[in-house]
């Protein structure tokens, strides 16, 4: 092959997820019924608890959205939420909400077990979905719920938004301009003593990596590229938890500590280590916290990202050109974790594809599957998925 036919490594990565997930996408202007002459997105949430006291105060004040339903299986929560936020329509379940007043797009805000049964029932009656993470409970129906998705001619999101953050942006674009050289390796962490209100966190196909760790996942995933194999090491520190929505105490069924390798396509290794056994003096909210939690070397120099990649504060960089740190972006501007589902019904009303796809969220369901294949043969895991990359706004 002549050297004009040659093509860089981060070229192939990029049109090979390219060609992986193309499949998977319906045009978004059609997907959302011609929703760009629509002046609102018209939104119905499903899940009344914790993960709603954030995402309707958002929703609520965006121009795009006209908040339509609520739906919980405790029915006073949706009745509440409904009466708060002045939403005409309340449901005790997901057959009364799909059978109710028309809708664009549903939030999914469950526990996550019933993400991917309730993604299922929206999209095969031809609704949107933004899901909290993750999608579903296996690699092998979240491609079923793209393949659904694009046969019913809609499409489904999954969180984290952590892409969207100017921190986010910054590292991208200065990793991607070869400010760092080679990138060779990374760390991210993200651990705290574990939620005390619901029991679902420690049930069978929780845990603590796709409630804490998938933030770290989809970070590095998206500043470093796709995964081609993944290693890891999970157990259970606290085999026994009490939580406010059981009696007696509860059996730990998933992980509660988790390290998890991965190497990426483009050469680079990484590393995610996440936990509901961690103390940590500025608490579950990360306020106030001035140390690094996402760290990315090269061979010509480094940045380590401030807080929580979900709540960050900062980045501070060092280059061959400049070996001094310097704290850079500072200014979160107005992300928040909580957007995603804003960001999408934006999307939606204006047809601008969003930074945030749903083959990136299913590569890093992948990602948490194969680690707990990884820890329960003691094998390195190949990945099968991909998604375009990079990952630049």
């Amino acid at each position: 092959m002549s050297s004009s036919d040659k093509i860089s490594r981060k070229k192939f990565i990029y049109q090979a997820g390219l060609l992986g997930a193309a499949a998977s996408l319906t045009p978004l202007v059609s997907s959302a019924k011609n929703s760009v002459q629509q002046k609102k997105i018209k939104v119905a949430i499903i899940g009344c608890g914790s993960v709603s006291t954030q995402y309707l105060p958002h929703l609520s004040k965006s121009p795009y959205v006209e908040l339509v339903s609520t739906c919980d299986i405790i029915p006073e929560r949706a009745v509440n939420a409904a009466k708060k936020y002045s939403i005409p329509n309340n449901f005790p379940s997901i057959e009364k909400l799909l059978a109710g007043p028309a809708f664009d797009l549903m939030v999914n805000l469950t526990n996550m077990q019933e993400h991917g049964r309730l993604n299922k029932l929206a999209i095969n009656a031809g609704k949107n979905v933004w899901s909290e993470k993750p999608m579903a409970t296996t690699y092998q129906e979240g491609k079923e719920l793209l393949e659904l998705a694009k046969k019913k001619g809609v499409r489904i999101w999954g969180a984290p938004a952590v892409v969207m953050s100017p921190q986010f942006a910054f590292m991208a674009k200065a990793i991607n301009e070869g400010k760092l050289g080679k990138v060779s390796a990374a760390h991210a962490h993200y651990g705290h003593l574990g939620p005390d209100w619901s029991a679902f966190f420690y049930e069978k196909n929780g845990g603590s990596m796709p409630d804490l760790g998938v933030y770290n996942m989809v970070t590095l995933t998206g500043l470093l590229g796709p995964v081609k194999s993944v290693v890891a090491m999970l157990n259970i520190i606290t085999p026994e938890r009490k939580v406010s929505n059981r009696p007696n105490p509860i059996k730990v069924e998933e992980e509660d500590n988790s390290m998890v390798l991965m190497e990426h396509a483009s050469g680079a290794l990484s590393h995610v280590q996440s936990g509901f056994n961690y103390f940590d003096p500025y608490g579950h909210a990360g306020k106030g916290q001035d140390k690094p939690t996402v760290s990315i070397w090269g061979t010509e120099g480094n940045l380590q990202l401030i807080g929580y990649d979900w709540a960050p504060f900062g980045v501070d960089m060092a280059t061959k050109d400049n070996e001094a740190t310097q704290r850079m972006a500072t200014d979160t501007g107005t992300y928040v974790w909580q957007q995603g589902a804003s960001a999408i019904c934006e999307a939606m009303a204006t047809g601008k594809e969003p930074i945030i796809t749903a083959p990136h969220a299913l590569h890093v369901l992948e990602i948490i599957e194969a680690a707990r294949q990884s820890q329960a043969t003691g094998r390195r895991i190949t990945l099968q998925s991909t998604f375009n990359y990079p990952v630049i706004s």
